[in-house]
């Protein structure tokens, strides 16, 4: 039996593109959350599967969240005479790989960008949820047109200006762009 297996994704929300991938599968296990605890549909499907089975994902990452846990699964699914076929990295967990040692690391690379990725949004979304404020603190209006006004002036030094109203010179020079 072929088994899908998807879950949001950082660029693939509504798991669209690994649906498209993945039309072959005799059924898809679809995960309703992108967080790496409390995956039931990956359990279910792995408590499932018998000797013989294929599952197939889109990716590395769509299965496993850490290099860690992609090695579990491989030698859980290798236990349990099951393969995993990555479709974006054109591999399959039984066969043996004539890969270079630079197409395994772009791969790994790959796959490691995509946890960054993934946990820095998710953790974007918390922090929204929670009503933090996200980026860099925004300067005072007043001290802003303090700057402005005190450069304009062509008394002050960018370091007297600085220690004056706390705006440093990438800073002032920025806004003075966006007034001009």
């Amino acid at each position: 039996m072929k088994y899908g297996y998807i879950r949001p994704l950082y660029n693939d929300e509504n798991c669209e593109n690994q649906l498209n991938q993945l039309q072959n599968c005799g059924e898809i296990y679809q995960e309703a959350h992108g967080y790496p605890k409390k995956r039931v549909e990956l359990e279910q499907m792995l408590m499932c599967l018998q000797k013989g089975d294929v599952i197939v994902v889109e990716r590395m990452f769509a299965i496993a969240d850490t290099t860690r846990h992609l090695m579990e699964l491989l030698k859980l699914c290798e236990k349990d005479g099951v393969t995993i076929q990555f479709m974006k990295e054109g591999i399959r967990s039984k066969e043996t790989l004539s890969l270079e040692l630079t197409d395994i690391l772009e791969h790994l690379i790959a796959f490691q960008t995509d946890i960054v990725k993934q946990s820095t949004i998710l953790g974007l979304a918390n922090a929204k949820a929670q009503g933090k404020s996200i980026g860099r603190p925004k300067k005072s209006d007043d001290n802003i047109q303090k700057a402005i006004s005190m450069y304009h002036s062509g008394n002050y030094t960018l370091l007297e200006i600085k220690n004056e109203t706390g705006i440093s010179k990438s800073t002032l020079y920025r806004y003075l762009e966006s007034v001009e």
